[in-house]
């Protein structure tokens, strides 16, 4: 089975090399670069076995790029101080939603009208929340989400993708990429929110779609790596009216 593999970076500009890769399940560390071809050199190296390749890299890749801890030890928020972070911001709040479902929808009173077939009525629903997204909308701040859809959409993404009206009209920019152009973009798995490019937070949920919690990320080079998947994210993804038209059509 092929490693699921995390690029975490590369100092080489625009070619593409030297680069850093982490494999997620293992937590081993991939690196590639120019073959050091000297004789001379790989004569003094110590303990190099027959089937190694000694590569050179800049001292910055490991140091920018390289883990910086043995056990990865995650910075869990409470959600009090999650919520906070809605009015705190800025300019920019980003999330991508990669998930199939997520249970607390389903506990909703929307919902249920959704999965009867009958037209979801948004009005009033969530008011507070609407109301502090109005709220800082008009302060010129921006709520933008990106949401995975499968082919064909689960039932849960079906449900968020009519949730984008209500959202759209408390000032949220929605959109929707599918589930082989995330892949082919090899966006993160998982799902985050991205305030001002300079924090992230991951939601962490178990297999039974509820979160667990929130975990704060604010290391320069990880919080880089995650406003690019933003970055791929946006560009491809289309405006969810559009997505929706194209559904619709069988496309």
């Amino acid at each position: 089975m092929a490693r699921r593999l995390r690029f975490n970076g590369t100092g080489s500009g625009v070619n593409g090399c030297p680069a850093v890769h982490e494999d997620l399940d293992t937590g081993e560390v991939i690196i590639h670069g120019p073959a050091l071809t000297d004789p001379d050199d790989i004569a003094r190296l110590r303990h190099l076995g027959q089937d190694e390749v000694p590569i050179v890299v800049p001292r910055e890749l490991l140091v920018d790029f390289g883990p910086k801890e043995v056990t990865r030890v995650p910075n869990v928020i409470g959600l009090d101080e999650f919520d906070r972070l809605f009015t705190q911001f800025e300019h920019t709040a980003w999330r991508l939603e990669t998930r199939r479902r997520y249970a607390s929808d389903e506990v909703t009173d929307t919902y249920a009208q959704f999965t009867r077939g009958e037209p979801v009525d948004w009005d009033g629903k969530d008011a507070e929340w609407c109301a502090e997204r109005r709220a800082q909308t008009a302060l010129g701040k921006r709520f933008e989400r990106v949401r995975i859809i499968d082919s064909p959409p689960t039932p849960g993404q079906l449900y968020l993708l009519d949730n984008a009206r209500r959202n759209s009209s408390v000032g949220e920019d929605i959109r929707n990429l599918s589930r082989a152009d995330a892949e082919r973009l090899q966006l993160p798995e998982e799902d985050f929110w991205i305030f001002d490019s300079r924090l992230v937070v991951l939601l962490n949920f178990d297999d039974a779609d509820d979160l667990v919690n929130v975990e704060l990320i604010t290391e320069p080079v990880e919080v880089n790596r995650y406003a690019q998947a933003r970055d791929a994210a946006t560009h491809y993804a289309a405006p969810y009216e559009e997505f929706a038209a194209r559904l619709a059509a069988g496309e």
